[in-house]
């Protein structure tokens, strides 16, 4: 019994430091989606975050600069893409692969010119995100063991879930929310009614690249202490796949986020069985090709989402 506590705690422990880089990226493409916009630029978004945050905090020595500074790192992406696809009518997917091949590129020529490596320098302890609640459980007890893991981990873990309620709020109990959510199902009729659909479209967008880049620095400031080249690798995407599971709500983004974060936890925590290492790899990948199998054809994606808006003139 007291191996089955242990082991279900470090799995939910591993589930709770996987999920904020996929939730956080999942709330962005949220953002991006239900304006009509598709964005699977998400990748490229997370890129440029974990590779900002990660640079900043080196040189600052200050997690929360670094932390924002990603998000802000992504926006600038976000508004590249939103430049590309709502300003200039550009294909949507197009511009989103676009990014996806542009900051991976930019984040590594940047390494290069200030570290002559493809890798930054690990992080100091004190330029990481803060580990709470460490030291605050008795640890000479199973179930004092067990709280251990369920709640010692890092500030962004609780600021992810805090985010979840903030984003629920703005998208279904504002006004901004109403008018993003008409955005994607019916901009002619918005446009009618004095809505600026483009400037709410590129707002979304930008949102949705800001909080990308908060899930990428996630990446490199919390769950790891460096950028490296395959920092994120299919995050992005898997964050999309959760965002279809979820119905393209915060609140599902957040279960199917869940889910990809047992998943890749699995996958740490099965690390050291005698299993190989590549079928262990492809867990979380494997779990996505389900899921969009399963899910994708009973999702409502809204109406407008793809389609390039036109303002009447």
């Amino acid at each position: 019994m007291n191996d089955f506590i242990n082991e279900l705690g470090v799995i939910i422990y591993a589930t709770l430091l996987f999920t904020p880089p996929l939730l956080f990226a999942a709330l962005g493409s949220c953002f991006s989606e239900v304006s009509g916009v598709v964005n699977i630029g998400i990748e490229g978004m997370m890129t440029a975050g974990a590779f900002s945050g990660c640079v900043v905090a080196h040189y600052t020595g200050n997690p929360w600069i670094g932390f924002l500074c990603g998000g802000l790192a992504g926006a600038l992406f976000g508004a590249l893409h939103a430049t590309a696809t709502v300003r200039l009518g550009a294909d949507q997917t197009i511009a989103g692969t676009a990014i996806n091949l542009l900051a991976p590129g930019i984040a590594i020529m940047m390494a290069y010119s200030l570290f002559n490596s493809t890798d930054t320098v690990p992080l100091t302890a004190s330029a990481k995100i803060p580990l709470l609640f460490s030291g605050s459980f008795d640890t000479t007890t199973v179930w004092g063991k067990f709280m251990k893991n369920v709640f010692t981990n890092y500030a962004t873990t609780y600021i992810v879930f805090i985010a979840v309620v903030v984003v629920w709020f703005v998208f279904y109990k504002t006004r901004f929310g109403l008018r993003m959510r008409a955005c994607g199902e019916h901009p002619q009729a918005c446009e009618t009614l004095g809505i600026n659909v483009l400037r709410t479209r590129f707002l979304c967008v930008c949102i949705s690249g800001f909080l990308s880049g908060l899930g990428g620095a996630c990446m490199t400031m919390a769950i790891t202490n460096q950028f490296r080249p395959i920092s994120i690798v299919g995050q992005g995407f898997i964050a999309i796949a959760a965002v279809i599971f979820g119905k393209f709500k915060p609140q599902g983004a957040m279960l199917g986020c869940l889910l990809f974060g047992l998943c890749t936890g699995l996958k740490v925590v099965l690390g050291s069985a005698a299993v190989s290492a590549q079928l262990i790899s492809m867990i979380p990948y494997v779990v996505t090709v389900i899921v969009l199998i399963l899910f994708v054809g009973k999702s409502h994606v809204p109406a407008a989402s793809g389609k390039p808006f036109i303002k009447a003139r």
